[in-house]
């Protein structure tokens, strides 16, 4: 099968509802920036794998990895939300998102158990160390622009939305919001795994 199909090659593309949008259409921005943030994980892990043999991380490293590999399921997930696409429960019905409570809980408990690891934090931290900790940090802001545009949409500020508007739920709001939060913790831990310190932010003021 070809990956490439020319119909794009006026500036239009397909959302998973079957409407023929302008590429810079929000929703197609919107999914966009979820398809950046997925593949910046995807680096992170990578950098992950240094740790090891390459192919897979090193024993100390194998839970943050699974975790991050789950994350970016999760946001494969979102991404086809944000084009359109309505997702099925158990009972074969349409859900109203493709989230559940547990995947924010389960952010909040993964947090919970790397930061029982970590120092206090008594400063702000510059983001560095480790390749894998610095793209982590990466991840982290493309999250919070993610989560900027998700708020921009559902409040109905931004003029390009589709006829019916961008229906932005709740969980998917709080689980960005979270993940945000998550990946500042997990760029934290990558050092920690490794045996690197953070990176301290020194005031030019005296």
């Amino acid at each position: 099968m070809k990956i490439y199909t020319k119909k794009g090659d006026g500036g239009q593309t397909h959302l998973a509802t079957g409407a023929r949008v302008s590429k810079n259409h929000l929703r197609v921005d919107l999914y966009g920036n979820v398809d950046e943030l997925n593949s910046c994980i995807g680096v992170a892990l990578a950098a992950l794998r240094e740790h090891g043999d390459g192919a897979r991380p090193a024993p100390a490293f194998e839970h943050l990895a699974a975790e991050l590999q789950d994350t970016q399921n999760i946001l494969f997930e979102l991404g086809s939300e944000l084009a359109g696409y309505k997702p099925k429960n158990e009972a074969g019905e349409t859900a109203a998102t493709v989230f559940r409570e547990d995947d924010i809980t389960g952010l909040e408990a993964a947090m919970d158990r790397m930061s029982e690891r970590l120092e206090p934090m008594r400063s702000f931290i510059l983001p560095g160390g480790t390749p894998a900790s610095a793209q982590l940090q990466v991840c982290r802001t493309i999250c919070r622009r993610l989560e900027r545009m998700l708020v921009e949409a559902r409040s109905g500020a931004v003029g390009n939305q589709d006829e019916n508007g961008i229906i932005v739920h709740d969980l998917a709001l709080q689980y960005t919001n979270r993940l945000s939060d998550y990946l500042f913790i997990a760029a934290r831990y990558a050092n920690h795994l490794a045996g690197v310190d953070d990176i301290r932010w020194t005031s030019r003021s005296k």
